[in-house]
């Protein structure tokens, strides 16, 4: 969305979308901070600089605005958790499951409004769209907090949903650092809880209404800060020399060229991409990862309670595995961008996950075990995840069938929060959540199951490509529409 022309829309434009090349390997995708970039634009850069420093100051001002926006999206969203400790299901009179319904809710707009959403961003500039979606979801985060029953947390929910539509990083290059700002809103989310929570009863209100409405506060005020730093275009970026500003331009002018990317996306397009079953597989792999990863944002402080600790103590033992399972992802970025593999860095951390629930499906007489199972769990889901999405990504050549391939991951990905709302039921509560942790297993191994599929695919793809001729009278127009199927691409295990 960054700098880019008025049919490109993926944050990284600023630099243009290289790595859309056929038979270009991106290792920077998984990686904020990796190595060099291709030359095959042949881009002249700036003799006062290099294109490695040129990209660090770029992400030196677009990273960090984006990391905050993310954190503050992902903090509104989940921070019912917290709240949930200090009494919102007592005060509003929640039954049953009414309170995994209010956390159903949300996924339902923030699905289905995807698509309008991106339509309403490229007729928009990102400053301005990206800045109302922020104070939008910050004000109904406020409203959550003022709600006096059933009835109101629901819609309230619902138009968090819609106003956070907009809020997902269409991201393949430094995606892994956009994702772990997931990490650090949790950690960040249990110290603010545990400290908004001595304002228990301030004025006549319970600590879970004062997490939404300052928190809701917090994201108003940046909003409105972001609209005045948020960059749009290269042409405006002021930071940039006139020099760096017509080089960016020039760079992503070649590289849409390249993609196709001023054709636009028709129905055939799209059937054409899910002709191929490893778009399938791809979709799976992500699905099978988003029911742990929102069944622990969810349900994290209610189960940390369970091992006997107050409600503050409860908010500050959540913060630990959050900041674990951040330095954990980024280990697993920087040791996959230096082999160059994603597969085996997807496999070791889904295990690790894998043996925290087990441990915690298992054992209910020993807090410490069970604490420890809970750094395990943060730390294999959310390093996979960014791998896996960035693996899927790097492996669609091609403007268009990465444009609905990673748009398709991600939509049908998210349906796996709404599974994740109903895991953990209170009735499981005396049977120590064994459900629950069940039905992340369950989806964790499909996970495991689907990268090992598609690892095999890519690797068989691969093997006939080097037996078949390459030389089938085709242009480089007719292979940049290919994109991965073009019979000279090859695939990035």
């Amino acid at each position: 969305m960054f700098g880019r022309e008025k049919k490109s829309s993926s944050p990284d434009s600023f630099l243009g979308n290289e790595q859309y090349a056929p038979n270009h390997y991106d290792p920077d995708t998984a990686h904020p901070a990796a190595g060099d970039y291709d030359e095959d634009l042949h881009v002249q850069c700036p003799p006062h600089t290099t294109q490695r420093k040129l990209v660090a100051k770029i992400d030196l001002r677009v990273i960090p605005v984006l990391s905050i926006l993310y954190l503050l999206a992902f903090l509104d969203r989940t921070n019912i958790a917290n709240a949930s400790i200090y009494g919102l299901q007592e005060e509003l009179g929640l039954r049953g499951s009414q309170y995994n319904t209010a956390l159903t809710i949300f996924f339902v707009p923030y699905i289905v409004f995807e698509i309008p959403s991106n339509i309403l961003l490229k007729k928009l500039k990102p400053h301005v769209w990206l800045s109302v979606c922020m104070f939008a979801f910050g004000f109904v985060t406020i409203c959550q907090g003022l709600v006096q029953n059933y009835s109101g947390l629901l819609a309230t929910r619902f138009f968090l949903g819609v106003a956070e539509t907009g809020m997902f990083p269409e991201a393949q290059r430094r995606y892994t650092f956009f994702f772990s700002s997931t990490s650090l809103a949790g950690a960040f989310g249990g110290l603010l809880a545990s400290a908004i929570g001595k304002m228990h009863r301030m004025r006549g209100y319970l600590g879970w209404r004062w997490i939404f409405i300052l928190e809701g506060v917090l994201t108003c005020v940046v909003a409105f800060i972001f609209y005045f730093i948020i960059p749009d275009f290269p042409e405006e970026a002021k930071w940039l020399s006139e020099e760096e500003r017509t080089y960016v331009q020039n760079r992503l002018r070649k590289d849409q060229g390249r993609s196709a990317a001023e054709r636009s996306i028709g129905t055939r397009d799209v059937i054409n991409v899910f002709k191929d079953y490893k778009i399938f597989i791809g979709g799976f792999m992500y699905f099978g990862l988003i029911v742990p990863a929102y069944s622990y944002a969810f349900f994290a402080p209610g189960i940390i309670q369970t091992y006997g600790y107050s409600r503050i103590q409860t908010q500050l033992h959540s913060v630990p595995p959050w900041a674990a399972s951040f330095a954990f992802s980024m280990i697993i970025a920087y040791f996959s961008d230096k082999f160059k593999h994603r597969f085996a860095f997807t496999i070791a951390p889904i295990c690790l996950a894998i043996v925290g629930f087990g441990i915690l499906i298992t054992v209910h007489d020993n807090h410490t075990l069970q604490y420890g199972a809970l750094f395990l769990v943060t730390m294999g889901v959310y390093s996979a995840m960014p791998v896996i999405v960035c693996w899927f990504t790097m492996n669609l050549g091609g403007h268009h069938r990465r444009s609905v391939g990673t748009a398709w991951q991600i939509g049908f990905g998210n349906i796996g929060g709404i599974i994740a709302t109903y895991s953990f039921l209170p009735e499981d509560k005396p049977d120590f959540y064994r459900t629950g942790y069940s039905i992340c297993i369950g989806f964790i191994c499909l996970s495991a199951a689907s990268c090992i599929m598609y690892a095999g695919s890519v690797l068989w793809q691969n093997r006939m490509r080097e037996k078949a001729p390459t030389d089938l009278g085709l242009t480089e127009f007719e292979k940049t529409e290919k994109g991965d199927m073009s019979p000279d691409y090859r695939y990035l295990l």
